[in-house]
């Protein structure tokens, strides 16, 4: 089995920082790819950033400037950074892995279950 578990949500004022943590574990061969998505209440989940095994990161827009998204291969860890935090950052945010298992060698896309980002004005 694969697992992502996540943490570091919580309840900031506007202008603050959090870092988010997400941790895969199991029967892991590769993850080529880890990020992280967010869904606000009422709104679809969106794309916040993702990152490559070899680096290659990619964010939202609304976030280029102010999140850094970063991973620990030997850890199988995806990091989120986020500074200058809005109210309109409030959310849940999902740690997302598309992971290689050992065997069968099959790509699978998981997902963690999710942490609380509230920033209050």
């Amino acid at each position: 089995q694969v697992q992502l578990v996540e943490s570091g949500g919580g309840l900031v004022q506007s202008g603050g920082s959090l870092r988010l943590s997400c941790a895969a574990s199991g029967t892991i061969f590769s993850i080529p790819n880890m990020g992280w998505y967010r869904q606000a209440p009422g709104q679809q989940r969106e794309l916040v950033a993702t990152i490559t095994s070899g680096g290659i990161t990619n964010y939202a827009d609304s976030v280029k400037g102010r999140f850094t998204v970063s991973r620990d291969n030997a850890k199988n860890t995806v990091y989120l950074q986020m500074h200058s935090l809005k109210p309109e950052d409030t959310a849940v945010y999902y740690c997302t892995a598309t992971i290689q298992r050992t065997l069968p060698r099959l790509f699978l896309d998981y997902w963690g279950q999710g942490t609380q980002v509230t920033v209050s004005s």
